[in-house]
């Protein structure tokens, strides 16, 4: 009777006073370019906090590494964390063309400041670090959010 007290114990232990895991949402996202002139853009999408610090990438669209010190800030972020891109990357992007993929976010960060930030790279044209940003708030994240730069607009749903 002592064992399934204490079992059941730190299970109500754990219940109460250890961190929830934080839910991932996953979000399908589609991304139109613009008719620019130049060859297909690299996209990075990161979460970036309140203060505009890079937290995680969460996906990339453009398969050579070698290409990714195009992204001055976003790049040296990448250099110090040591973060793993196996798994969320994929095809770069021409102009005029849509891509559609999908990628999670934590959803704890909704309504605390946090953004969306999709920088774009076309080799010899200007890079643009906020080409969108999409402020991470249950009201924003799926509305249709224009581009600045190479990006035409992107819209994100939740799945």
């Amino acid at each position: 009777m002592n064992k399934i007290i204490k079992v059941a114990l730190i299970g109500l232990f754990s219940l109460v006073f250890m961190p929830q895991a934080s839910a991932q949402a996953k979000y399908k996202c589609m991304l139109q370019m613009t008719n620019y002139d130049g060859l297909e853009a690299y996209v990075v999408v990161s979460l970036v906090d309140a203060k505009g610090n890079y937290e995680k990438t969460l996906y990339v669209m453009g398969p050579d590494k070698q290409w990714y010190n195009g992204f001055k800030e976003w790049n040296a972020k990448l250099s110090k964390k040591k973060e793993k891109l196996n798994g969320i990357t994929g095809a770069s992007v021409a102009a005029g063309n849509r891509t559609i993929t999908t990628f999670y976010i934590d959803e704890s960060k909704l309504n605390k400041g946090y953004t969306l930030r999709f920088e774009t790279s076309v080799e010899d044209k200007v890079n643009h670090t906020k080409d969108v940003e999409i402020a991470l708030t249950t009201e924003d994240i799926t509305k249709k959010t224009e581009g600045k730069g190479y990006i035409r607009y992107v819209k994100l749903n939740k799945i």
